[in-house]
């Protein structure tokens, strides 16, 4: 039985409600595709009879399962490499000059997925900052999906996700063959942690951070989610502390934030 327009607009709320993130009216066959595991897992026979079950209240951590499932896990290694090229010339010998004193750098990586962007940034550091070493070097990773922050830690990849966007001589230096996958080397795993956040409600995130990557998920937040997250992550950096959007997202918010715009690249700074 094929869910009706009703069904799909809980479905949409329940989603805003445990993520932020807006499912359009006209992207409702997602629900089909995304929520096909979930069902098969928890022996529903159709979107309609998990509706029926959200709608009563009795599937205990069912709402956040079907916000899990509905986020779009996109990433790569050394993801718009400009980006990078753009931290590691300019940006960060600037920062570790200025830090010289704590010898202490931390950079989250919000929405993280499956962890590529945290591990991307640790072999950066180790590639190019060897004067790093005995610095104490944090670099968090969250996800909404407990499934990705489980993998992240991990440090699995399928052959098909190194060879997006991981040059051939990291993944032979930096990672460690099993099976038909490669594993994160455990020398590199140290520098990350992962754990489960949802953007939208911000308790307990540390207090500080020098680098925010916040990627690619502005896009799917309304303007008031957009805000708040926005708000969150200006309390979380320093004056000089650095936030990298999407290339095709921008704050709208002059009183917080300065738009900082290169030839390669473009960042935003923290204005207090």
């Amino acid at each position: 039985m094929s869910a009706s327009p009703v069904d799909y607009e809980y479905l949409r709320t329940v989603v805003l409600r445990n993520s932020g993130n807006q499912v359009d009216v006209t992207r409702n066959y997602l629900f089909e595709s995304r929520l096909q595991g979930l069902l098969r897992n928890r022996g529903f026979d159709s979107l309609t009879q998990l509706v029926s079950v959200l709608r009563s209240g009795n599937g205990h951590g069912l709402e956040r399962s079907v916000a899990e499932a509905m986020t779009i896990n996109e990433t790569s290694f050394f993801r718009d490499t400009a980006t990078f090229d753009y931290l590691r010339e300019t940006l960060l010998p600037a920062l570790i000059e200025s830090r010289r004193d704590t010898r202490t750098l931390r950079f989250w990586s919000a929405a993280s997925s499956s962890g590529q962007e945290a591990y991307s940034i640790a072999m950066m550091l180790r590639e190019h900052f060897p004067l790093l070493a005995g610095w104490r070097i944090d670099i968090l990773g969250t996800d909404l999906s407990a499934e990705m922050v489980e993998r992240s830690s991990a440090g699995r990849y399928q052959r098909i996700e190194v060879n997006r966007g991981l040059p051939a001589r990291l993944l032979v230096k930096y990672f460690v063959r099993t099976g038909d996958d490669w594993e994160v080397h455990p020398d590199l795993k140290r520098l990350c942690r992962f754990q489960q956040r949802n953007l939208c409600q911000p308790t307990g995130l540390p207090e500080s951070f020098d680098v925010i990557f916040l990627r690619n998920v502005m896009i799917y937040f309304n303007q008031d989610t957009r805000r708040q997250v926005l708000l969150t992550i200006h309390r979380a950096l320093p004056p000089d502390g650095i936030l990298f959007l999407g290339l095709s997202e921008q704050p709208r918010m002059d009183s917080h934030w300065q738009t900082m715009l290169t030839p390669k690249t473009v960042w935003y700074k923290p204005i207090r």
